[in-house]
C-alpha cells in the first residue's frame, strides 16, 4: 500500500469514527428520552396518555421498518435543509442519527418495561413523585439493559456508516468502494473489512463490560 493510500485509510478510518460518534451521541440524547416517554406514557405508565403514545409509536415503527438506504435518499432534502449539503460525513450523520435513533429507543423501551413493578409501586406508595420515580427507579434499574442495547445500536450504526459511504458519505465504506472494490485493491477491501471487525469487537466487548459492572443483580 502506498503512502497516499494509507493516508487516506487513516482518514477513512477517523471519517468513520466521527460519524459513529456524532450519531451515536446524537442517538443516545434523543433516543434515551424517547424510550422513557414511550414507556411512561404507555399502559400502566406514571404518565399514561394512550394517544400520545399510539402517535409516538407509530412514528417510531415507520422510521425503524425503513430501510436504511431507502431512507438514505429520501432524507436527502431535509439533510441539505440541516447541513447545507448531502455529500461528506456531516450529511451522513443527519439520515444514521434518525435512523437509529428509533432502532434504540425500542430497545431502550424493553429495558424500561422489565424494571419490576413492584418497585415503581413501593416508590409511589413512599409518596415519590413521577419524576422520581423515572430518576430513583426506572433509569437506574434499567441502565444495564439500555447501556447493553446501546452498544448494539452503536455496532449498527458502524455498518450503517459502511453503507452511507457507498453513496458519497466517506469513511471506510467509501474507501472500500472506490479503492477496494472498483479499482480492484483487494489488500485494501481486505483491511477495511479487519479494521470494521476490530472496531466493532471493540464497541462490543467495552459495552458489554460496561453493562456488567452497572448489573447488581
Amino acid at each position: 500500500m502506498s503512502q497516499a493510500l494509507f493516508n487516506l485509510f487513516l482518514d477513512a478510518v477517523w471519517e468513520t469514527l466521527l460519524m459513529v460518534g456524532v450519531s451515536g451521541l446524537v442517538t443516545l440524547v434523543v433516543g434515551g428520552p424517547l424510550a422513557i416517554v414511550l414507556v411512561t406514557t404507555g399502559p400502566g405508565g406514571v404518565f399514561e396518555a394512550p394517544k400520545l403514545n399510539h402517535v409516538l409509536g407509530a412514528i417510531v415503527n415507520g422510521f425503524r421498518s425503513t430501510p436504511f438506504i431507502i431512507l438514505l435518499v429520501a432524507l436527502i432534502p431535509f439533510t441539505r435543509l440541516i447541513v447545507g449539503t448531502t455529500i461528506g460525513i456531516w450529511a451522513a450523520i443527519v439520515p444514521l442519527s434518525i435512523a437509529a435513533i428509533p432502532f434504540f429507543a425500542r430497545i431502550a423501551e424493553v429495558s424500561f418495561r422489565e424494571v419490576d413493578r413492584g418497585l415503581v409501586e413501593a416508590a409511589q406508595a413512599m409518596g415519590a413523585s413521577r419524576l422520581q420515580i423515572i430518576r430513583n427507579v426506572l433509569v437506574p434499574e434499567a441502565l444495564p439493559g439500555v447501556v447493553a442495547g446501546f452498544t448494539i445500536t452503536l455496532v449498527s450504526l458502524i455498518s450503517s456508516s459502511a453503507m452511507a459511504g457507498a453513496v458519497g458519505a466517506g469513511g471506510l465504506g467509501d474507501l472500500a468502494i472506490r479503492y477496494g472494490y472498483q479499482r480492484f485493491e483487494t489488500s485494501v477491501m481486505l483491511l477495511v473489512i479487519a479494521v470494521l471487525i476490530a472496531i466493532v469487537m471493540i464497541v462490543q466487548t467495552t459495552g458489554d463490560h460496561l453493562a456488567r459492572r452497572l448489573n447488581k443483580r
